[in-house]
């Protein structure tokens, strides 16, 4: 299923079952938009993601970062990292996260691709840390990019494009029966900077 040309109804499940998606648009205009990229790409610590493959240490050309309440870790692919305090750009996109979705957040893992050579293959977002069914907001800066998701049973596909200041929220049990990904493009030579909110149980 193509979603590509729906108009923005951000009370609309997105899936059809087995979880809820809900798209909410560009939250911000271009010149906002455009104001927090510029601050995320030049004050995040990027770093390149590090992650284990079949024993084996992968250096990713994504870069990552992840920030929260407190400096508490967080792992996922065999690696571990510690919490950075917020930046107040940081503070500001989580309210605006919160205030749409009415969910509440306490961390944010920050993923940084260079162009459309750089994706995210099929994953589900389902590390032990991660509250239970908790939501995910994910707010999305500069180059457009696909979003699929693919159910694990059925592996029927859904696709949207994530928009320059955009948020899309997962929550129920959509990391439990759904996958997702961030499709690489030869198309985009710009880069993107996305923003998962998330809540860890501490």
């Amino acid at each position: 299923m193509d979603l590509f040309n729906n108009e923005t109804d951000y009370s609309k499940n997105l899936l059809p079952k087995d979880g809820i998606v809900n798209y909410y648009g560009k939250l911000l205009t271009n010149k906002e938009s455009n104001y927090y990229f510029d601050c995320l790409i030049n004050t995040i610590e990027w770093k390149n993601d590090q992650a284990f493959i079949y024993g084996k240490l992968i250096i990713t050309k994504r870069k990552v970062a992840w920030y929260g309440d407190t400096d508490f870790e967080y792992t996922y692919s065999k690696t571990t990292k510690r919490a950075l305090p917020w930046t107040k750009e940081l503070l500001e996109l989580k309210t605006l996260a919160e205030e749409n979705t009415g969910e509440k957040f306490n961390s944010c893992l920050l993923n940084l691709y260079h162009n459309g050579n750089e994706g995210m293959a099929w994953h589900s977002d389902a590390e032990k840390k991660l509250k239970k069914n908790g939501a995910i907001g994910s707010l999305s800066f500069g180059a457009e990019r696909k979003f699929a998701f693919k159910h694990k049973e059925t592996k029927e596909t859904i696709s949207l494009l994530l928009e320059h200041g955009s948020l899309l929220l997962m929550k129920d049990t959509t990391q439990s029966n759904w996958l997702h990904r961030l499709p690489p493009t030869k198309l985009i030579n710009n880069p993107r900077i996305n923003l998962t909110f998330r809540t860890i149980d501490l």
